[in-house]
């Protein structure tokens, strides 16, 4: 259900010195210049809380997000409140200034690069200062959360009450919840809860207008168009989300974690696929490949395996007896298919230490290589040993380090690439291997992401995915929804931008 809010106002007062951020560094269009001038008066330029960066240093931090995809924005604002929000997004639409919405950045598929297409510079909008809890409704279960707050802030919230929110993304110590609506994350427990579209029940969204649309869904049968559906996953190109309802779940009264080493891929994969026609489905499924164990076991000290080829990380919610009875299935099920080691967690303390390792992935690879390039695609589970041998294959033939980081339960695999981008051609060999990951998935059956969305990075595959009428038909929405077309351009859809284009410079370059 599409509801219209009263338009936020936009704030007075004269406008605000300069802020003193060094070098401005290019010169402007006059678009560029009034919409400067335009924010100037609506953010403080201030000090280092400072709600407007047009320099040089002030902008470099904002150029990408967690991927290596990159672009020089025209300035960054960081508004705290819906007023100010609206008050830039007008400014920018009425100088045909493109946005680029982001929080904590933690995202990996280039959705906060800010890129326009043309050559345009747009502005990137951070929402990460909008991050209050607005209401825990804990009688129904509800939380409204402003789109900067973290993830696992809002966890530990619920929690207090006996409540949890289930999307778990391992970066959620960091991870904004308007980031985790605009992509659709998931997280180590989606195999039962599902991504966060199963936990939305209402958005937020901001036009380009400044006008604020409560996309609702929290009875329990609306009618007309599921536009709140529609928004999540929509990585900023419908606008910019500023308030989300929240799914709250019970906590479960019993957990059941257990580890199990095997003597090669095949073995885990074949015990995920029994798994998951066993008679009790796991709450979670994780698997981690040789490399990653040795990585990470040196970092966090988990307790994994070190001579194992693979590791299956098995969980199960719920009443006690029926998790007693899923642990005893899990280790049966690994035993029967050659596990080397099964080692159930004792108690909460060595379940957050094996759960620490699986966490602790991205901040192993940081002290092992200078870069990391990260995949996401999902396989049919039935074809997860095969995804893997392809991987395998694919970092031998173009001489790359890859580990394998996997949500088993549904398929969906995270290929990490290890490599020095200051090595001749290396980003040419890592692209490459990027692209055959990619489309091996689909030649199997898959799918280009099961959680980190589109951005750039899976752009140019989604005519592999879809034929030209359902493509058509998307981009007929986009428009309908976002007709200036200045929200977040050249992402999602594809474009005529071609992807290595979009990608701009390898990151660094701006040093």
């Amino acid at each position: 259900m599409l509801r219209r809010r009263q338009r936020a106002a936009g704030p007075s007062g004269a406008h605000a010195p300069r802020h003193g951020d060094v070098g401005e560094d290019r010169s402007l269009t006059p678009a560029e210049t009034a919409v400067l001038e335009r924010l100037r008066a609506v953010l403080d330029t201030t000090g280092l809380q400072a709600g407007l960066r047009t320099g040089h240093f002030g902008r470099a931090t904002y150029r990408r997000d967690a991927s290596f995809l990159n672009a020089d924005p025209l300035a960054v604002a960081l508004p705290q409140t819906i007023e100010q929000t609206a008050a830039v997004l007008r400014a920018c639409r009425e100088h045909g200034i493109p946005v680029t919405p982001r929080a904590a950045g933690t995202g990996l598929a280039g959705g906060a690069t800010p890129t326009g297409e043309g050559g345009a510079r747009p502005v990137v909008i951070s929402v990460a200062r909008m991050d209050r809890l607005r209401e825990l409704d804990v009688a129904n279960r509800r939380a409204w959360v402003e789109p900067g707050l973290v993830n696992a802030r809002l966890g530990r919230a619920a929690a207090a009450h006996g409540l949890r929110f289930a999307p778990d993304p391992a970066s959620q110590l960091a991870a904004t919840l308007g980031g985790n609506v605009a992509t659709n994350a998931g997280g180590i427990h989606v195999l039962t809860y599902g991504v966060m579209s199963q936990h939305v029940l209402a958005v937020e969204l901001m036009d380009l207008e400044g006008e604020v649309h409560l996309l609702d869904g929290r009875a329990p049968e609306q009618g007309g168009l599921d536009l709140r559906g529609v928004s999540v996953g929509s990585e900023g190109t419908l606008g910019v989300v500023v308030g989300a309802c929240l799914r709250l779940l019970p906590a479960p009264p019993a957990v059941g974690t257990l580890l199990a080493g095997f003597p090669s891929l095949e073995a885990a994969a074949a015990t995920v696929a029994a798994l998951v026609t066993s008679e009790r489905l796991p709450d979670a499924i994780e698997l981690m490949d040789a490399r990653a164990i040795e990585l990470v076991e040196g970092y966090a000290q988990a307790g994994y395996p070190q001579h194992a080829a693979a590791v299956l990380l098995i969980e199960y919610e719920g009443l006690p007896a029926g998790v007693t009875e899923g642990v005893a299935t899990a280790a049966r099920l690994a035993a029967e298919h050659g596990a080397s080691e099964v080692i159930p967690a004792a108690d909460a303390a060595q379940r957050a230490r094996i759960w620490k390792g699986r966490k602790a992935v991205a901040g192993a690879i940081a002290k092992q290589a200078p870069d990391f390039y990260l995949q996401d695609v999902v396989v049919p589970r039935s074809r997860l040993g095969e995804m893997l041998d392809a991987v395998v294959a694919i970092g031998e033939r173009e001489g790359l380090t890859i580990l394998n980081v996997v949500h088993a339960g549904d398929g969906n695999l995270h290929p990490f690439v290890l490599f020095d981008r200051r090595e001749p051609a290396m980003l040419e060999r890592v692209f490459a291997a990027g692209h055959d990951i990619v489309a091996t998935a689909l030649r199997l059956d898959g799918t280009v992401t099961g959680e980190h969305g589109v951005g750039i990075e899976k752009r140019d595959f989604l005519g592999q995915v879809f034929d030209e009428d359902d493509l058509a038909v998307q981009k007929a929405v986009r428009d309908a929804l976002e007709p200036t077309r200045l929200a977040n351009p050249d992402k999602v859809l594809p474009t005529t931008v071609g992807c290595l284009e979009a990608r701009m410079v390898p990151e660094g370059a701006w040093v």
